[in-house]
């Protein structure tokens, strides 16, 4: 028997709450990695004579998404830190895991938006990520789960 009588459950629990921040480092690697497979191609493909990375539009789009991605990861070291300090991270560790998620699958939709057609295709890693994006708001927790989670440590810091 692994630790004592009746505490299956609450072990359980503590192993999903450490293990939201891998998923979270996972799922901003993978962002991170179908951005830079994508960014090379955005300067190589040309529109109207120029690259399409040269249109403001285009800027727009991947600027945000990177400040999106490093926004994830900030969260990731964040709840990492307070998990190596010994300190209370449930909260933080939902709140990354749940952001990692979103941007995961923000980020791989828009570069296959970004390669067009190609993008979709099984050849092109863009298709990988995104399909791979998806599995982030399932385990360890759906998405919704990480909303309960949070608003449950909202709530008990400011119960009189």
């Amino acid at each position: 028997m692994l630790g004592k009588r009746g505490q299956g459950y609450k072990m359980a629990i503590e192993l999903l709450n450490e293990g939201r921040i891998g998923i979270g480092a996972q799922m901003v690697g993978l962002a991170l990695g179908a951005f830079e497979n994508t960014l090379p191609y955005l300067h190589e493909r040309k529109q109207f004579g120029r690259s399409v990375a040269d249109f403001q539009g285009m800027q727009f789009q991947y600027a945000r998404a990177l400040m999106e991605i490093e926004a994830a990861k900030v969260l990731v070291y964040n709840a990492a830190r307070l998990k190596e300090a010994k300190a209370p991270f449930v909260m933080e560790a939902a709140m990354a895991k749940l952001k990692a998620t979103e941007v995961a699958q923000s980020t791989a939709s828009q570069c296959i938006d970004w390669l067009g057609g190609i993008g979709f295709t099984k050849g092109m890693p863009a298709e990988k990520y995104y399909r791979d994006s998806k599995i982030g708001t399932i385990y360890e927790g759906t998405s919704n789960i990480q909303l309960v989670t949070i608003a449950k440590q909202i709530q008990a810091g400011y119960r009189v």
